[in-house]
């Protein structure tokens, strides 16, 4: 029979061994064993789990807690830590290690093969990752949706690219001088003379020099204040600004604005399209939901929709996320799209990465260190909206303080800059007294100095002054801009 089973040749291999090699590891551990300063060239990213042999992790641990005991690990000292009755191809475990140590090669390879033991182990977690994506979408349980699994495959994987990087470590300070110089010559080429992204707003670009990278900038308010609001308006002016060049490599490199990420967790990409509408074309976001728009209306809400669909702004409008999530998706914008932006509405909103803790200070403290952390892996800024506790409303000053920061410990402490907004008008018109009384007179007096006007005060930067700028502020159309006629006076300090 022709379609008769055949067996397989006998010399032909009937499965793959995970990719490894024997001899760098061998390498690495005769390096070490014959110059305990090899160990010192490979230990920040270089772990026993990494080596593929069993003896090999064994050999490379017991060594690393010698040295790191301030002891010489050598394999006479090393022997008597090691199993003695372990048969290597007819050598003890000592005879072992003294041929590696025998036929090491040069402390400086040391780094090289190092990185070659990596980077095979991480093709070697890649293919569990892979085998066990494969074996779980074939057996996978009722209750386990594949968006989760997708969830969990994207979060190992994610684990995998950052954990053990060997790209960190001390930098020369030279390095350092010519990215502070780099920075300089940045800023005196970009549009504002700014060192960081323009926030679309001079008065407040001018306090704080634009938004700098790998700062966290927490931007506070009580409800109504119009923090979303304004945190909106930075999004689309530097969405708006961004221009890029091609560099040789074929990347693009921003040279003026930013992509933006926008983590709306409280409203919908729709409202937040509806918002820069409203400011963009004049017409209220009211009317705009309502339908109570004419057709001139209609064209121009049209007109300013297809300008707007082509801006670098990127929205992730879900609900409850865990920290490791939007860290995890900014990740991937990077990647794919770019990123020099990061917007996060709210603190509050977010949760921690383990259960839901009782504790939910410490949940923040998590929170603010991840998006800190965040803002200097991917260098870029990153903007986190945050509300204010209740303690402002029982004083007669209404002005926020740091204190008044929800579990304000971590958030103060983490944050590079806290900007806070304040509106006198909402307060203000809420107290109006009875029509025809001379307290109404002062008050519509009161009124007419705060009306449209709102104070961002900058209670801390680590780049700077304190102190407050004055905006222009339309409720109706949720826009924040300069003062008019006033965009050029310099902002009042403390």
């Amino acid at each position: 029979m022709s379609n008769v089973l055949k067996l397989p040749d006998a010399g032909a291999p009937v499965y793959r061994t995970a990719p490894h090699n024997i001899e760098a590891e061998q390498s690495v551990l005769g390096a070490i064993l014959v110059n305990n300063d090899a160990f010192y060239r490979v230990s920040d990213f270089l772990k026993p789990e990494h080596f593929f042999e069993p003896i090999h992790q064994t050999v490379y641990e017991t060594a690393g807690s010698i040295i790191r005991a301030g002891k010489v690990a050598t394999p006479v000292t090393l022997k008597t830590f090691l199993p003695a009755d372990t048969d290597l191809g007819g050598m003890t475990v000592a005879q072992y290690i003294a041929r590696l140590a025998a036929e090491a090669t040069t402390i400086i390879n040391a780094h090289d093969y190092g990185r070659t033991i990596y980077e095979l182990a991480l093709r070697r977690d890649l293919i569990r990752i892979g085998e066990d994506m494969v074996n779980v979408a074939f057996d996978a349980p009722v209750d386990f949706a594949p968006r989760a699994q997708i969830e969990d495959a994207e979060r190992r994987l994610y684990e995998l690219a950052e954990a053990g990087r060997y790209d960190g470590g001390f930098q020369k300070f030279s390095q350092a001088m010519k990215t502070a110089l780099d920075m300089a010559a940045n800023a005196y080429r970009r549009e504002g003379k700014l060192s960081g992204i323009s926030t679309g707003m001079k008065a407040l670009d001018a306090r704080l020099g634009g938004l700098q990278q790998s700062d966290l900038v927490v931007l506070a308010g009580r409800p109504g204040m119009g923090k979303t609001a304004l945190a909106t308006n930075i999004a689309y002016n530097i969405a708006r600004a961004y221009q890029s060049e091609l560099q040789p490599d074929g990347t693009k490199k921003t040279v003026n604005g930013g992509i933006v990420g926008f983590f709306s967790c409280e409203m919908s990409a729709e409202q937040l399209a509806t918002r820069i509408l409203a400011e963009q074309t004049n017409i209220s976001s009211a009317s705009i939901r309502r339908g109570g728009i004419t057709e001139g209306e209609f064209e121009k809400i049209r007109d300013h929709t297809i300008e707007l669909q082509h801006l670098p702004l990127y929205v992730d409008e879900t609900g409850g996320l865990s920290i490791s999530q939007p860290t995890a998706r900014a990740r991937r914008l990077k990647r794919q799209k770019g990123l020099d932006v990061i917007m996060v509405d709210y603190i509050q909103l977010l949760q921690g990465s383990g259960k839901r803790s009782d504790n939910r200070v410490q949940e923040v403290t998590e929170i603010t260190t991840s998006l800190k952390a965040l803002a200097k892996e991917l260098n870029c800024p990153v903007i986190a909206l945050s509300q204010l506790s209740r303690q402002v409303e029982s004083r007669d000053d209404k002005r926020p303080q740091l204190s008044d920061l929800r579990e304000s410990g971590s958030i103060e402490q983490d944050a590079d800059a806290v900007i806070f907004v304040y509106r006198e008008e909402y307060y203000l018109q809420n107290k109006e007294p009875r029509p025809g009384t001379p307290e109404h007179e002062k008050w519509q007096l009161d009124m007419s100095l705060v009306h449209g006007r709102a104070e961002v005060i900058i209670a801390k930067q680590r780049h700077g002054p304190t102190g407050t700028v004055e905006l222009q502020f339309e409720g109706q159309f949720t826009r924040f801009s300069d003062l008019v006629g006033e965009s050029h006076l310099p902002a009042h300090h403390e």
